[in-house]
C-alpha cells in the first residue's frame, strides 16, 4: 500500500471516529487527530460534504456484501429475503448514524442513488416470489422494494431513540419485511425460528455508524413480534 493510499485510509477511520463523536467536527479537527496537515486532509478529500460521502460509500459497498451474501443462502424467495434482512441488519446496526451526519451534508436521495444496485437485486427477489406466490402484495416489486428499504431507516431510527433493543432489531427488520410482503404469520415465524436454531444470530457490526446522530433516549422493552 503506498503512503497516500495509507493517509487515506487513515484519514478515514479516524473522520468516522471523530464525526461519532462529534457531528460538527472540522476537517481541522480531523487532521489534527489523524495525525496529517489540513493540506493532506484536502488533497484526498476536497470538502467535508466529499469526506462524509466517502464514508457511505464504504457502508454502501459493506451493505451490498451482505446483502448478496445473505441472499444467496437459499433460493426459496421469502427465505432469501429473510437472510439478506438479517445480513443487512448486521451490518448496518453498526453504520446507522452515517444517515445522520449524511443528511447534513450529503442529501439523503445520494443515499438512495448510492443503494441503487442493492434495491435492483431486492426487487429481483420480490419479482420472483410474487410471480411464484411466496409473496402476496399489491404493491409492484419496485415499489414494494422501496418500502422494505423505507422500513430498515425506520428500524434505525427506532434504535436510535431507544424504542427498540438493537438485538431484536435484525429478526424485527426481517419479519416485518416478510409480512409486509405478505408472507403468512406462522410462515415468517417458522422462518425467523429456523434462522436462531441454525445458530445464526442478528449480531451487529462494531458499532460506528449509521441513522439519525441524536443521543439515545431511554430503552423500552420492545413488542412481542413473529
Amino acid at each position: 500500500m503506498s503512503r497516500a493510499d495509507a493517509n487515506r485510509r487513515r484519514i478515514l477511520e479516524v473522520a468516522l471516529s471523530e464525526l461519532l463523536r462529534d457531528p460538527d467536527a472540522s476537517m481541522d479537527q480531523i487532521a489534527r487527530a489523524a495525525g496529517v496537515v489540513r493540506r493532506t486532509v484536502y488533497g484526498h478529500f476536497p470538502s467535508r460534504e466529499a469526506l462524509v460521502g466517502a464514508l457511505i460509500d464504504g457502508a454502501v459497498e459493506a451493505v451490498a456484501a451482505a446483502h448478496a451474501s445473505g441472499r444467496a443462502q437459499s433460493d426459496d424467495p421469502a427465505e432469501s429475503l429473510a437472510h439478506s434482512m438479517l445480513a443487512v441488519w448486521a451490518i448496518a446496526d453498526g453504520y446507522r448514524l452515517l444517515v445522520g451526519l449524511a443528511q447534513r451534508s450529503v442529501a439523503m436521495e445520494g443515499i438512495r442513488q448510492r443503494l441503487a444496485p442493492v434495491r435492483e437485486e431486492c426487487v429481483d427477489v420480490l419479482r420472483v416470489g410474487l410471480a411464484d406466490g411466496s409473496f402476496a402484495s399489491p404493491l409492484p416489486p419496485a415499489a414494494l422494494a422501496y418500502v422494505h428499504e423505507q422500513q430498515l431507516f425506520g428500524l434505525m431510527e427506532a434504535v436510535n431513540d431507544g424504542l427498540l433493543a438493537p438485538g431484536d432489531a435484525g429478526r424485527a427488520a426481517a419479519s416485518t419485511a416478510l409480512l409486509s410482503a405478505g408472507v403468512p404469520v406462522d410462515r415468517t415465524r417458522r422462518i425467523i425460528r429456523q434462522r436462531r436454531s441454525d445458530g445464526v444470530s442478528p449480531a451487529r457490526a462494531k458499532p460506528r455508524a449509521w441513522g439519525s446522530a441524536r443521543p439515545r433516549g431511554p430503552r423500552h422493552d420492545p413488542p412481542d413480534r413473529p
